[in-house]
């Protein structure tokens, strides 16, 4: 299991694994405040079925962090968008 925020996952296609890529973990996925989003083992998926519904969500309440409409381009970041 890793717990990691959502923003720090940016442009990761493949889920991270171990055991010489034969066991993906599960990832929990966390809000800036490190609130739980989602879990997953499939990180491409969830890209491309959640993130757009996730990124909805937590746009409003999170406005000065990144939510890109395409994560999979943008930079991995712990910071915010001044900071950036």
């Amino acid at each position: 299991m890793l717990e990691v925020k959502l923003q720090e996952m940016f442009g990761c296609t493949d889920t991270p694994a171990v055991a010489g890529g034969r066991l993906p973990l599960q990832l929990h996925l966390l809000s800036p405040a490190r609130r739980p989003l989602a879990v997953t083992q499939d990180l491409a998926g969830f890209w491309q079925n959640a993130y757009p519904q996730v990124k909805k969500e937590m746009k409003g309440r999170y406005p000065k962090h990144p939510w890109p409409d395409d994560p999979l381009t943008a930079p991995a970041t712990a910071r915010t968008k001044r900071r950036m």
